[in-house]
């Protein structure tokens, strides 16, 4: 976690020093207009990707089935609008990521993947330390008196 701070302290000031740069070559009006205009169109887009992903979430709900994925799209929606809201072409383009559907699936896709454990011979655990088996006991399940 001693990465955090860094990043508080560095991010702004690249952020700060790309608008210079970027001021210094269209103009300071240019420069100001684009900041503010992709803070607002991310609040757009995210208000419209966050419906979107809440509608998917409800219908596989609805399907019985764990809305898991959905919920992580609707946390990358809410990344990238966020990034899109402070002042800077980096988190610009970064919270743009989160908000494109391909790429915020991509994303996604690969987060799950390297959460995803797997053994020796490259499919899901099958027992043992760790991997949440062990022994089976066989049992059966009898109903209550007050059913």
């Amino acid at each position: 976690m001693r990465l955090l701070p860094i990043l508080l302290l560095l991010v702004p000031l690249v952020e700060l020093y790309v608008m210079i740069r970027v001021g210094s070559e269209i103009g300071a009006l240019i420069t100001v207009v684009l900041v503010v205009g992709t803070a607002m169109w991310g609040l757009a887009m995210m208000r419209a990707q966050g419906f979107s992903t809440m509608q998917r979430m409800q219908r596989a709900a609805q399907r019985g089935e764990v809305p898991a994925v959905q919920a992580l799209e609707g946390v990358a929606v809410g990344l990238g609008g966020m990034l899109l809201l402070f002042p800077g072409f980096l988190t610009d383009g970064l919270g743009l990521l989160f908000l494109i559907p391909p790429t915020r699936r991509w994303l996604i896709r690969r987060l799950l993947r390297r959460m995803i454990v797997t053994d020796h011979r490259g499919g899901p655990p099958r027992g043992g330390p760790g991997a949440g088996g062990g022994r089976v006991i066989e049992g059966r399940v009898e109903p209550d008196e007050r059913d």
